[in-house]
Formats: structure tokens, C-alpha cells, sequence
């Protein structure tokens, strides 16, 4: 509910700093909106939660929200996270990380935090390039894109960061589409209340970068884009056979949609406190 007098974006955002450094079309500004619409759903509170970012387009989006944050160094953001909730495991601790600050850059500190099932929050942001530093390829760029680093088109094999995740053990791993906002915060409604590292892939445009050098510079081609190149996992898992799922993926390169993973595994700190208390009993 809103507070007396006070609306719903003066509530969450730090209207102060608008206008945003983000593009016409960009899908941060959706992002944003939705993160707050499930903190409003589940009554969390502004000063327990804290916000970090690492460096890209989606990692200034913590300095936009009235609330605890910190914008660290590329691909870190991650590891600064495990640090705050070393010192206060009560906080809620989301991250908001870019592609190439994830899956590149902070890769590592990525396979790490799930690993270990830090209780965070993950919400990257997939515009499938470097979208602030000039549009390089990024690990999860398509095959065939165009980016100012494979002009001749991208040969590479993309990370499938979901894929990643549930390989490594994540309990919670979804992905989403931006331009689907019911979907997309009952997701991250469910990434916040489990216990455990939970990732949430965001796929959002990036109109001035990847968007125009492969010819889907309007919002509405982007959109039209998703739309075609991607599938919900309830119909994925419909009775469609082994082989037309393979053609869907692969000849057709849709990517799957909703809620992966789903589990209860025991959280780091929770478990390192037991051992703490144990000793402390000896």
C-alpha cells in the first residue's frame, strides 16, 4: 500500500535522479518497476533490503532506489554480496548484474555463489552484448548476431546461464521476458522468498547497440523478436516429441521461458552459524 501522501514511485525510487541514463526502449526502466511491485507484494521493507551492482547498463539501477546499495567493480558483485550477508544474513540482498558483468567478468563469482548457495537474490540482465561500453560481444550473444566486436557476425556458442545454474545446484533458476510484467513478478516474488542463491535471467532489449546493428532498432521489432525466439516451459513440456523440442531449440534457436528449477537445499550461513553455535557449546 502507499504510505500518506507519498505515491508509489516516490516511495521506491530516487526520483531525485531522473532523468535515468537509460535508452528509449531499454527494458531496465520494466525491470525496476517489477523488482518494486514484488518488494510492495511481499511487504519487505525498504531498510532491509540492500542492492548491489557490479558495471554495465542494468548495475546503475541501485542508484535509482531509495534504499542501501553498492555499485562495485566489474564482474564483483557477486562477491561483495556473500560479504554483506557474512556481516547480516537477515538483510535481503539482490543483485542486479548485466551479462557480461555475470557470465564473463564475474563468471567465476557466479558458479561460486551458487555453489555455495549464498541466500541471494540474482536478477541479470541479458541485452546479449556489452551494451555501455560500445555493444562487444558478450558470452551469451547469439550465433549469427551482429556486435561491434564480431562485425561479420558472432561464431561463438552462448552460455545458457539457466542451464549453468541448475548444473551447478541453484534451488531457484527462472528466466523471463521484459515486455511480460505478470509473469515476470510473480517470478521474482518467488526468487526472493527462497532460502538459497536464486537466479532470475531477465531477456531485455538493448534498442541502441545490439538492436540496431542487427536490424531490430525499433522496440516494437524487439518485442515482435522475443516473441518468435522464445517458448514457455509449459509448452516445451507439453507432448511435443524429443525431436520436434530439439527443432524448437535448435533449427528454430528458441529460448525457454518460466521457472526451471524449484528446490530446498540447505543455505550457507545457515549452516555455518550451526557449526558456530556448536563450537561455541563444546
Amino acid at each position: 500500500m502507499e504510505e500518506k501522501g507519498v505515491s508509489f514511485l516516490e516511495k521506491y525510487a530516487r526520483t531525485e535522479m531522473w532523468p535515468t541514463i537509460f535508452c528509449p526502449g531499454c527494458g531496465n526502466g520494466i525491470i525496476l518497476s517489477n523488482t518494486f511491485r514484488a518488494l510492495e507484494d511481499l511487504h519487505i521493507e525498504l531498510d532491509d533490503v540492500v542492492f548491489v551492482s557490479g558495471i554495465g547498463c542494468s548495475s546503475r539501477l541501485p542508484g535509482y532506489i531509495h534504499a542501501d546499495g553498492l555499485h562495485t567493480t566489474h564482474g564483483r558483485a557477486i562477491a561483495f554480496a556473500t560479504g554483506i550477508k557474512a556481516v547480516n544474513s537477515d538483510l535481503q540482498v539482490i543483485v542486479f548484474t548485466g551479462d557480461g558483468d555475470c557470465a564473463g567478468i564475474g563468471g567465476n563469482h557466479f558458479m561460486h555463489g551458487a555453489r555455495r548457495n549464498i541466500d541471494l537474490t540474482v536478477i541479470m540482465v541479458n541485452n546479449f552484448n556489452y551494451g555501455m561500453t560500445g555493444g562487444q560481444s558478450a558470452p551469451t550473444t547469439p550465433r549469427g548476431s551482429i556486435t561491434a566486436t564480431t562485425p561479420y557476425s558472432n561464431i561463438e556458442h552462448p552460455f545458457d546461464m539457466c542451464d549453468l545454474a541448475i548444473s551447478i545446484g541453484a534451488p531457484f533458476v527462472a528466466r523471463c521476458v521484459a515486455s511480460k510484467p505478470k509473469e515476470t513478478i510473480a517470478i521474482i516474488k518467488r526468487g526472493m522468498q527462497k532460502k538459497g542463491f536464486s537466479f532470475i535471467e531477465f531477456l531485455s532489449p538493448c534498442v541502441t547497440n545490439y538492436g540496431r546493428r542487427n536490424k531490430l532498432g525499433s522496440i516494437k521489432k524487439l518485442w515482435d523478436w522475443y516473441d518468435e525466439h522464445t517458448i514457455s516451459i509449459e509448452q516445451y513440456n507439453s507432448d511435443l516429441s524429443k525431436a520436434d523440442k530439439e527443432q524448437i531449440l535448435q533449427n528454430n534457436g528458441k529460448m525457454k521461458l518460466g521457472v526451471f528449477q524449484d528446490i530446498d537445499k540447505p543455505e550457507f550461513f545457515e549452516e555455518y552459524t550451526k557449526i558456530l553455535q556448536q563450537l561455541q557449546n563444546e
